[in-house]
């Protein structure tokens, strides 16, 4: 039996979900949370989406904020931290919308969090995961992981996972500093995580197959590209001033 997330850890958790026009998707992504993460509130950032997400989230009980247009998945994420912020969660997971993510594996995440990892990475190539990737879309992950050692010394397998778990001190830096460009819910925030003292974890996560990927198709090859362009200008960038302390854990009213 996998346990829950409150087995793990008993801070606060909060599970933010970015949607964009994924109502026939996100009622899957929903259940799968009730059913194995049932502990941990949910909020789901409707980003300007035109279908029914927002009304089929409400339906199962989901907190929902509603952008008034599309930012991207980083505008999103950025809106989902600030909410976790300010209403004290101590811990969030960002998890998928579209079904990807498998809520039963995000006890290993909260796990690495409760162990001292800023940010937990749920990575497809650890352990005993058999997710498949297309020829194009390892080559394009392996450039962005080269390319993301070099300015940090991190080593990831997984460089384009988008599920991750922050801690308090990350949650606070990513309200305020989380990039909204291309993949930057991603590499690139990893990336700023890192260069700026973050503990960053991978752990084993086993993920549902999604469709093509936008790194692994002929016109990711030039958004590979970009990618790597902006990973090396953070690098040459400076620091935030202001990075985040552990902020003052404050009660909240879910």
């Amino acid at each position: 039996m996998t346990p829950h997330v409150t087995e793990f850890d008993r801070r606060r958790c909060l599970i933010i979900v970015p949607a964009y026009n994924e109502s026939r998707n996100i009622a899957r992504a929903l259940g799968d949370l009730r059913d194995r993460a049932g502990e941990a509130d949910v909020v789901v950032v409707d980003d300007g989406s035109t279908d029914d997400t927002a009304a089929v989230a409400e339906a199962f009980g989901a907190a929902v904020l509603r952008l008034p247009c599309n930012l991207g998945v980083g505008g999103a994420m950025r809106t989902g931290y600030l909410y976790a912020l300010e209403s004290g969660y101590d811990l969030a997971v960002q998890f998928d919308g579209d079904g990807q993510h498998r809520a039963d594996q995000i006890a290993a995440l909260v796990s690495a969090v409760a162990d001292g990892a800023d940010l937990a990475i749920g990575s497809r190539r650890l352990g005993e995961a058999s997710y498949r990737f297309s020829l194009a879309r390892w080559v394009g992950s392996r450039l962005v992981a080269g390319v993301a050692f070099l300015v940090t010394r991190l080593r990831l397998t997984d460089p384009t996972s988008g599920f991750r778990a922050s801690s308090r001190r990350m949650i606070a830096f990513f309200a305020k500093h989380y990039p909204q460009t291309y993949l930057g819910d991603t590499i690139e925030s990893t990336v700023l995580a890192a260069r700026h003292g973050m503990a960053v974890r991978e752990v084993a996560a086993r993920m549902h197959e999604s469709g093509t990927s936008s790194i692994g198709n002929v016109k990711g090859v030039f958004h590979t590209i970009c990618i790597c362009l902006a990973i090396l200008i953070d690098a040459i960038e400076r620091r935030f001033p202001d990075t985040a302390e552990d902020p003052p854990n404050e009660e909240h009213t879910p």
